[in-house]
């Protein structure tokens, strides 16, 4: 790997060199929906940007292995499915396909595997088995818990002191527990979708779904764990705390966690009522909110508002008809040239390098594009726009440039309008316009 890659890393609060555990490759795990419902922005935020991490290191040549897992076991499906009066598989294979609808319609890819939890409940129970005969877990007649003060170092992560992680926990409802900051690896019950253990029925706790799934879709330490900030306790400090004590590693070298995306705010949130769901958003919002979400620092929180999103909405159509009159101008006078712009080019790569500054490209695009207005060099422009054909697919900004249909459209313009006849131009501009050129 030439170009020198910088992370911001959770677990030492400091911007460190990223180096693979094995060159070459990254390996990569983001959490992923609990599927009992459809997608808000907020849900979104983490699905845009480490989409971009992902094809940004493929582009600089590290083959990335993504893998964002589906939570298809939890007292929320269950509760939802009841509602319903459906089965949790009904309820979640739905909403499995909902979510992969979205992540495209957003302009991600899928991660390279999307393993569901229940695939994984045999893997999950030899894993407790295994942490109960290590002495890090134990059995009480509600379930299996882990005991936290085995760990060297828990709470390193979210940088939670122990004392008062103490004086925080509420009274739990299991007065068997040895530690109330212990938490639950495995539930006892027969409510709703359960499975046979060596414990009786039940269904393993999430930070274990996780911590599993990594286990055995990976070998070893992968190089970077992402996801929101909210995430990062109880749930990740949790996952790493059982691959300390089953793996003998911290699980990532590289801990990521996305800021919030709040609204009057407030936690964007399903249960507060207050959400803004994916799929209700227009196409081109959808590509303006990705705009939105790549115009701020993936450590920056966000306030969103309508007029927040209307702005960007505006910055991608304006992007869009610019980039594509420009396209359909070039092919229509036959300039040809395969160069790009060698110093925006360096720039953007410099931008993500440094902890994947997507404000930052942004800003760059947004120069660009000022620069195109100005130039009237067929030769400049053909180089501008294959800058931004190499850029848009890293970023995953989806502007057609597909132009080739509408050549005869414009010529039959440029022809009206040197013979000065208003009439058929007016007729042909309003068709370009229709078109989303103009």
């Amino acid at each position: 790997m030439s170009q020198k890659i910088h992370i911001y890393n959770t677990l030492t609060k400091s911007l460190e060199e990223f180096e693979p555990v094995r060159p070459g490759s990254v390996s990569m795990y983001v959490c992923g929906p609990t599927v009992y419902s459809d997608i808000h922005i907020g849900n979104a935020r983490p699905v845009i940007f480490f989409d971009v991490v992902k094809k940004f290191l493929d582009e600089i040549g590290l083959n990335v292995h993504y893998v964002s897992n589906i939570t298809d076991v939890d007292d929320k499906i269950i509760e939802r499915a009841k509602k319903e009066g459906i089965a949790e598989s009904q309820l979640t294979n739905t909403y499995i396909e909902a979510f992969k609808s979205m992540v495209q319609a957003l302009g991600s890819d899928l991660p390279n595997v999307m393993p569901k939890a229940t695939d994984y409940i045999s893997n999950m129970i030899l894993y407790i088995e295994d942490l109960i005969s290590k002495g890090y877990a134990y059995e009480t007649d509600q379930g299996v818990y882990f005991r936290v003060n085995r760990v060297e170092g828990y709470g390193q992560l979210s940088k939670q002191n122990r004392d008062a992680l103490e004086q925080a926990v509420r009274i739990d409802l299991d007065q068997q527990k040895e530690h109330p900051n212990d938490f639950s690896i495995w539930k006892k019950t027969t409510d709703g979708m359960h499975y046979l253990s060596p414990w009786g029925n039940g269904r393993p706790g999430w930070h274990t779904e996780c911590a599993v799934m990594n286990h055995e879709l990976f070998d070893g330490m992968i190089d970077i764990h992402g996801g929101g900030s909210d995430l990062m306790f109880p749930h990740h400090e949790n996952e790493r705390a059982q691959s300390l004590a089953h793996d003998h590693h911290g699980l990532a070298k590289y801990w990521m966690h996305n800021a919030r995306l709040d609204i009057d705010n407030q936690k964007m949130s399903k249960s507060l009522g207050n959400v803004i769901y994916v799929k209700d958003l227009s196409d081109i919002q959808k590509q303006a909110f990705r705009l939105l979400i790549l115009a701020h620092h993936y450590r920056q929180p966000i306030q969103y508002s309508d007029s927040l999103l209307s702005q960007y909405e505006k910055h991608y159509v304006s992007l869009s008809k610019k980039l594509r009159m420009t396209k359909l101008e070039l092919i229509a006078n036959k300039v040809t040239h395969q160069n790009m712009h060698e110093t925006y080019k360096k720039r953007i790569i410099d931008a993500l390098s440094n902890d994947f500054h997507t404000a930052e490209v942004m800003t760059i695009v947004f120069e660009m594009q000022k620069e195109l207005n100005k130039t009237q060099d067929h030769l400049e422009m053909e180089i501008m726009i294959n800058t931004f054909e190499w850029l848009l697919p890293i970023i995953g900004i989806h502007i057609d440039l597909d132009v080739l249909k509408d050549v005869e459209i414009y010529l039959l313009w440029q022809q009206a309008r040197a013979l000065k006849n208003f009439k058929d131009a007016d007729e042909y501009r309003k068709q370009l316009m229709e078109n989303g050129y103009i």
